[in-house]
């Protein structure tokens, strides 16, 4: 390995062959030889909101709590939730630092912050993730699975989740309609 992915975006390309990730962008939120682990940022869960899951959860709501969807993390450990916040809210021991500003905590204390304040300024809430073994996101790379850019406010905490794909492509330079899905010969 030669450099750590964390807080960079993998942008799913046409031929990824794995039909859970297809035009998925995902932010790398931890990276080492030994595995990779990241949150797909554009795959709302239909039909379940943030209030919904704390309702379920039983975590009391005393102030708005912004009606947004949960996301599909991706495909390991689905009863798991994860939330990618802002820098302005930790909980020590349990709050790990993504990128600059942006942070990542999976306890329920960053649940009850949110019903009840104090609420990181921005934040999102998945269930599950994307996970890989030592050497298996590298390959992905060298098969061509994924392209590598650099987050911003609006592919992270947006809700426009059909358009975060082309625009992590617009911030490489990368026009989706001149990638193709199958690989070309010579």
């Amino acid at each position: 390995m030669t450099q750590s992915l964390t807080g960079r975006l993998l942008i799913a390309m046409p031929s990824i062959g794995d039909t859970r990730f297809k035009r998925s962008v995902i932010l790398v939120c931890a990276h080492s030889e030994d595995y990779a682990m990241g949150l797909v940022l554009n795959k709302p869960m239909e039909g379940l909101s943030l209030p919904d899951l704390l309702d379920q959860l039983d975590i009391e709501q005393t102030i708005a709590v912004p009606d947004r969807f949960v996301l599909d993390g991706g495909p390991v450990g689905n009863d798991r939730g994860f939330v990618l916040h802002s820098g302005d809210y930790q909980c020590d021991g349990a709050t790990m630092d993504v990128t600059e500003g942006v942070c990542l905590t999976a306890t329920r204390d960053v649940l009850h912050a949110i019903a009840s304040g104090p609420a990181p300024r921005t934040s999102i809430l998945a269930l599950g993730y994307s996970g890989w073994g030592p050497g298996q996101l590298e390959m992905e790379l060298q098969e061509n699975a994924w392209l590598i850019g650099e987050p911003d406010n609006m592919i992270l905490f947006g809700d426009d989740h059909e358009a975060k794909w082309d625009r992590a492509l617009d911030l490489i330079g990368v026009s989706s309609g001149r990638l193709q899905s199958a690989p070309g010969r010579a």
